[in-house]
């Protein structure tokens, strides 16, 4: 709301790209729940005890092997970082993975599997798509992926990416976990 970089508008926003994510998966045969409800609006603060309380509901009773919280890297207000690699005629959103540990004192005593798994896409991403992640960082927080195996948080591009751009990558994702899930 205070610039062109946020939108609450769903059609425009990384909430699209994750639509966009879910029906590439859903078409490969997974079966996807895709949830879009803001939880840093109107405040950041708080957003992550807000998330916490609709994955904890969404996965209430259910086997889940993957969750993805799927982000856009928000440096600034800048339009100009928009980092990208070619695939193919065409250009995609880099991706970043965001894995949290127990390092910040809260309980996560499983979170090397969840980096185990992001090193499992992001090397059959490096075979399929070189250049299509840029390097996984750690954090000493654990960002709700304590409630589960397989959770991470996933970056796609920046305040300076295109929508087409970050659905490109949405595309090679579901590619990439297709291969990964077998």
């Amino acid at each position: 709301m205070t610039g062109n970089y946020r939108t609450t508008d769903l059609n425009y926003s990384v909430a699209r790209v994750g639509t966009e994510l879910t029906n590439y998966l859903k078409n490969k045969g997974f079966n996807v729940e895709h949830n879009t409800t803001y939880h840093d609006y109107p405040a950041y603060s708080g957003s992550y005890s807000r998330s916490l309380e609709t994955v904890q509901s969404l996965l209430a009773g259910k086997s889940t092997q993957i969750v993805i919280d799927l982000h856009r890297d928000a440096v600034g207000s800048s339009n100009s970082y928009a980092p990208t690699v070619k695939i193919n005629d065409n250009y995609a959103a880099q991706m970043m993975f965001v894995i949290g540990t127990d390092g910040g004192g809260l309980e996560h005593p499983n979170w090397n599997q969840n980096l185990k798994l992001a090193v499992k896409i992001q090397e059959k991403a490096n075979e399929m798509y070189p250049g299509l992640f840029r390097p996984i960082i750690i954090r000493n927080s654990r960002y709700n992926q304590h409630v589960t195996t397989g959770a991470s948080i996933i970056e796609v591009g920046a305040t300076g990416n295109t929508l087409d751009q970050c659905i490109l990558s949405m595309q090679c994702l579901s590619n990439i976990l297709a291969e990964v899930c077998k």
